[in-house]
């Protein structure tokens, strides 16, 4: 009976941080980081969408250069190509990465969606906290100049970018549901979680790929899409050695967002088996 109180005493510390968690709103309506403060508006209809507005911010290695926002880009679902799966790994935390994937339209246009924890001016990204409602959720669409530009040059982070191996149904099925996604979220505002609403298993989740660790330990979500048959390649590190693509868009900034697609989906078809 003695580790009776001491059971008593700890529940009796942590119910008033379990009560703050678990009574907490989500908001759209915080002091947030600049490059995180919008959540777009989607507008869908039968055959696209249109998306307002869309982030369109230039980098170098000290941070942003330019922080625009399109007002609007409209795509067409008949139009859709290719869906791309991009991968950031966590510098030196191998299980650990951040994920978007890269939408490509017939006539080379590119449009991005990356999935964040959305953090207030005050707040750094933790693992821990991102599991007890500490930030909301935010779906950004984007310019992919914008999207990797950022991590490969102004955070000096490795990218792999994959071609999927979806069907042209599925890739319109994909896409219109992150944006019915997007859609709900700018209506109804919920947390991020670090287990269940990560950049990564929200993009599982919407592509109903059941449940898999490396939705959780996200630095293996690309080779679980090579074990699942999405990722085509004779083995996973054959396909992850011709997805790399750091140097390559380190290369290509400072150019036009419409020269830097084409550059990309050029050197993209050049490694794509």
């Amino acid at each position: 009976m003695w580790f009776r109180p001491i059971l008593l005493g700890a529940f009796a510390a942590i119910l008033p941080f379990l009560a703050t968690v678990y009574t907490k709103a989500p908001s759209h309506d915080r002091d947030w980081q600049t490059h995180l403060s919008i959540a777009p508006e989607v507008e869908t209809s039968r055959r696209g969408a249109i998306i307002s507005p869309v982030r369109d911010w230039t980098y170098d290695e000290n941070g942003p250069v330019s922080e625009g926002w399109l007002y609007s880009a409209e795509i067409d679902f008949g139009q859709l190509k290719q869906v791309w799966f991009v991968v950031e790994p966590h510098p030196g935390i191998p299980l650990m990465a951040h994920t978007l994937v890269l939408f490509e339209f017939r006539g080379g246009h590119l449009l991005g969606l990356t999935i964040e924890a959305r953090k207030q001016t005050h707040e750094k990204f933790a693992p821990l906290a991102g599991a007890f409602r500490r930030f909301e959720l935010v779906y950004v669409w984007a310019e992919p100049r914008d999207l990797l530009t950022r991590r490969a040059v102004y955070l000096d982070h490795e990218l792999y970018i994959y071609p999927l191996d979806l069907t042209p149904n599925a890739r319109r099925a994909y896409l219109r549901n992150l944006l019915d996604r997007s859609a709900r979220l700018h209506a109804r505002p919920r947390f991020y979680n670090t287990l269940f609403s990560n950049c990564t298993n929200e993009l599982a989740k919407t592509a109903d790929l059941g449940w898999q660790p490396a939705f959780v330990l996200t630095g293996q979500s690309d080779e679980a899409l090579f074990d699942k048959g999405l990722i085509a390649g004779s083995s996973f590190e054959e396909a992850r050695q011709r997805a790399e693509m750091t140097e390559v868009v380190k290369a290509l900034n400072g150019i036009s967002s419409e020269a830097f697609n084409r550059e990309l989906l050029q050197a993209l078809s050049g490694a794509t088996p």
